[in-house]
């Protein structure tokens, strides 16, 4: 068994969930209570973070466990659910590198989060390029297709 509990809430402007145009979506991730501000010190000093948080609102009988068509789009073909980035996974999570804007206090101000307004935060951790992929990136068609629209 393994037990989470959240660090922070994402606070913005999107309220309900939806798939596309979150590239202009200010967040401002606040840490709980429990962190002081000196939690975040320096982060600004990076211009990116990954956020890992939770898909709060994912209902149990909505998560998938096997294969789908990604956005249920019968042109894309049938994959497994480890080889989308859907919101209906085993464990709920989801990852997104973010532009860092600025930290206030208890408070890091994101660009780019693809989650809604009170959405549980589970980590903020500092992109390196040494923890980027060290060659080209590939993906199909599909998941090309599916992300113009996303940011």
């Amino acid at each position: 068994m393994i037990t989470l509990s959240p660090i922070g809430t994402v606070q913005n402007i999107r309220k309900a969930v939806e798939d596309d145009n979150w590239g202009r979506i200010v967040s401002v991730v606040e840490l709980e209570a429990s962190f002081r501000e000196e939690a975040l010190f320096q982060i600004e000093e990076f211009s990116h973070a990954e956020i890992i948080y939770y898909f709060h609102l994912v209902e149990a009988g909505k998560i998938e466990t096997g294969a789908r068509h990604p956005r249920n789009n019968m042109d894309w073909p049938r994959v497994g659910i480890f080889a989308q980035r859907g919101k209906n996974r085993p464990n709920r999570l989801g990852a997104t590198i973010v532009k860092i804007i600025k930290r206030e206090g208890n408070q890091l101000f994101v660009q780019g989060l693809d989650a809604i307004d009170g959405t549980p935060v589970l980590d903020i951790k500092p992109v390196m390029r040494e923890f980027l992929p060290r060659e080209e990136v590939r993906q199909p068609e599909w998941a090309t297709e599916l992300m113009k629209s996303y940011w």
